[in-house]
């Protein structure tokens, strides 16, 4: 038999003992979830997990092959996930491993501190997100310009620049024009967040502009939600994506999750 260590999904806390039932059997080859009463309230889901597989040069070896870390992170967060009605759950990082139970509690304990700010934090709060593109199709059609009257059109033909002129006018106004976009996407961005920020307890932007399905990415963030407004987000997050739809841009806002972003302050 391979030495076992002590492999942690999450710090859960709680009134009394969550139920173990319906958990999801965890990491490949790894033991079924167990409990680690860390003190009355505060427990650690765990599990069994040969070092053969899960030590730290195994793990080193696994790095090089994405799908068998897909494969352990889609676990590692179904087991998560299988507490969100905790009063309050903190993720672990993937491949948090000890040597022992005893180790395992004793690095919780000497974080106590932190650990206990953290459940403060984020209890009965779970994690929303959102993502925004600009769907450039979309967009430039939402906002053309208006197209000039025929008479207009034939006036200035009549008095048009010389071709060189002409092609550096035409650049000029496309230039103005991605620069009022531009203005326009990010008073966008801007206001949706403030909405979605307002129904949330915190709030988190991270950087836009890489590419993304269907366009440039505008906004990526993260809200912590108090359970009892999870509704009322959800409404509000449904009708800011059929208004933004009609603009040209796409809203995509999913959730409930474990409150991943909001662990650390």
């Amino acid at each position: 038999m391979s030495e076992r260590g002590t492999y942690v999904y999450c710090i859960v806390a709680a009134a009394r003992v969550p139920p173990l039932t319906r958990v999801p059997k965890g990491l490949p080859g790894a033991g079924p979830v167990r409990w680690l009463v860390v003190e009355p309230g505060l427990f650690l889901a765990v599990a069994d997990a040969p070092l053969d597989r899960y030590g730290e040069a195994a793990i080193h070896r696994g790095l090089s092959d994405l799908q068998w870390v897909s494969r352990v992170a889609v676990a590692h967060e179904a087991v998560v996930e299988a507490f969100t009605s905790a009063d309050a759950v903190l993720p672990m990082k993937l491949f948090t491993i000890f040597t022992a139970d005893a180790r395992a509690i004793a690095h919780v304990r000497g974080e106590r501190r932190r650990i206990a700010a953290a459940v403060k934090r984020v209890a009965r709060h779970q994690e929303w997100s959102a993502r925004m593109v600009l769907l450039r199709p979309r967009a430039a059609a939402a906002n053309a310009p208006a197209k000039k009257a025929p008479a207009a059109k034939a006036a200035a033909s009549r008095t048009a620049s010389p071709s060189g002129v002409a092609y550096l006018s035409r650049k000029k106004s496309d230039r103005d024009a991605a620069g009022e976009r531009a203005r326009r996407a990010r008073e966008t961005v801007a206001e949706l967040y403030d909405r979605l920020a307002a129904r949330s307890r915190r709030a988190k932007q991270r950087p836009g502009g890489e590419a993304a399905q269907g366009g440039s990415l505008l906004l990526d963030a993260a809200f912590l939600v108090p359970r009892s407004r999870a509704t009322s987000f959800g409404a509000l997050a449904l009708r800011e994506a059929r208004r933004l739809e009609r603009l040209g841009y796409g809203l995509t806002v999913s959730g409930p999750w474990p409150p991943y972003t909001f662990v650390q302050d």
